[in-house]
């Protein structure tokens, strides 16, 4: 395959938002209301503190409208049995397992993304199983993840084999235009954009001047 670079090559679509919720819904409603008017958003990955489902389904159903009338998709990160219910547009799975056993539930009316990818091989096995898409980068639940250069390489590796997207996830503003440049779809944001002094809605729309950036110098 030609590199991208190759100016003979079409290009894909400058990369999209992919906002990842914290975990504390407190007043997540209105911080979510005001930052997908600041930004152009694809997709909301909302998680969850453990709770009992009943509280999973309508701390869901409370966003989808909110997320959702903004061109967005609510994306449930895990409980793929309840996307239904919550009127969720899809769930983001982690790992190959979890991924195959959540597509009979998910497919093919809603969405089913994977992320937890330790190797490229992984990664090659959650599209042969059918992920809408792959995510490169994110934190484990212990905070950790592969360097930064690591990060970037794999989705540079993606966005010149592949067609499922990939999204690449930024823990720091200054992660967002290499991502973009590495051949990302989606950019994932999330912590760094709501703990920003500014407020979440600056924050992102800071983040999408930059990926506009990126894309003028691509």
């Amino acid at each position: 395959m030609a590199s991208r670079g190759n100016p003979a090559e079409p290009r894909r679509p400058a990369p999209r938002l992919y906002l990842v919720t914290p975990q504390d819904p407190a007043g997540l409603a209105a911080e979510l209301a005001q930052a997908l008017g600041a930004a152009d958003v694809a997709a909301v990955l909302l998680r969850s503190p453990p709770t009992d489902e009943r509280s999973h389904v309508n701390q869901a159903k409370s966003l989808a409208a909110i997320v959702q009338d903004k061109g967005a998709a609510l994306i449930l990160d895990g409980h793929p049995d309840l996307a239904a219910r919550a009127g969720a547009d899809g769930a983001h799975l982690t790992g190959i397992d979890a991924l195959k056993d959540a597509l009979a539930t998910l497919k093919p009316a809603r969405i089913a993304g994977c992320g937890g990818l330790e190797t490229r091989h992984d990664a090659m096995l959650a599209a042969e199983a059918g992920a809408d898409y792959v995510m490169f980068g994110e934190p484990d639940e212990n905070g950790s993840r592969p360097s930064f250069d690591a990060i970037a390489d794999r989705v540079a590796w993606w966005a010149e084999v592949f067609e499922i997207p990939c999204v690449g996830f930024a823990t720091a503003l200054d992660e967002v235009e290499p991502l973009a440049q590495a051949g990302a779809d989606f950019i994932a944001v999330g912590d760094f954009v709501f703990a920003d002094a500014r407020g979440c809605a600056a924050a992102l729309a800071d983040v999408a001047r930059r990926l506009a950036v990126a894309e003028m110098v691509a």
